[in-house]
């Protein structure tokens, strides 16, 4: 089978039903410097493909972009980023 995919530019852990589980996602967060969902994850993804994009910020800067999009294991359960963190910004 293979791997579910995201719209172009968009990761695709937020809707899925592993995402507080996934070690995976759990690297995206570590390379964002955001807090993980779990200290300790103990899903391991099939087949996921973590897109890596350097962008130009203001003043000369460069930053770097992770997002998982695609994966053999990914669950379709959209929201749920949203309803684990329901006062915060949806990540980008």
């Amino acid at each position: 089978m293979a791997p579910a995919a995201a719209a172009p530019g968009m990761c695709i852990c937020v809707d899925c039903r592993w995402v507080d589980q996934c070690q995976a996602y759990h690297a995206v967060e570590r390379q964002h410097g955001v807090p993980h969902l779990s200290g300790e994850p103990a899903f391991v993804p099939q087949q996921p493909q973590i897109h890596v994009q350097v962008i130009d910020l203001p003043q000369g800067q460069v930053g770097v972009e992770w997002d998982v999009r695609a994966c053999g294991s990914f669950a379709a359960d959209p929201g749920r980023w949203l309803r684990l963190c329901p006062d915060q910004a949806l990540p980008t």
